[in-house]
């Protein structure tokens, strides 16, 4: 499989969570992440994948402007999604397949702070 960012091969990673195996691929170049529909979910819940995400955060950065990203499993065009609680956080969305996290999103995803939850209850406010 490919990266649908830049285009390097993409390896799978075993994680050992407590419920079980959890397999996800890892790009080559950019690091970033390709989570099946429900993996990202179940890895959150799971200390035991604080180490997936080792790519280095500002290099993920640099690729939230591609655009027109094609889904890896289908080839479909995936849309941009922001998490509901941390709306600074923008990924790749494929309906049919699952999510592609750029190097670091999926840390940021995984490890919501206090300040994110602050930030839904401002906005809830706002939105009355």
């Amino acid at each position: 499989m490919d990266c649908p960012k830049c285009n390097s091969n993409m390896s799978e990673m075993k994680i050992e969570t407590l419920h079980g195996q959890v397999v996800i691929d890892q790009c080559d170049g950019c690091q970033g992440l390709w989570f099946d529909h429900g993996e990202a979910e179940q890895l959150k819940k799971d200390w035991m994948a604080d180490y997936a995400d080792s790519g280095d955060p500002s290099v993920g950065k640099t690729y939230n402007t591609v655009r027109d990203i094609p889904c890896p499993r289908c080839a479909k065009p995936m849309t941009k999604k922001n998490d509901s609680k941390q709306s600074h956080l923008e990924f790749e969305a494929c309906e049919e397949h699952g999510v592609f996290m750029d190097a670091g999103e999926f840390t940021d995803w995984k490890n919501e702070t206090l300040l994110d939850v602050f930030r839904v209850l401002v906005a809830s406010i706002k939105r009355r």
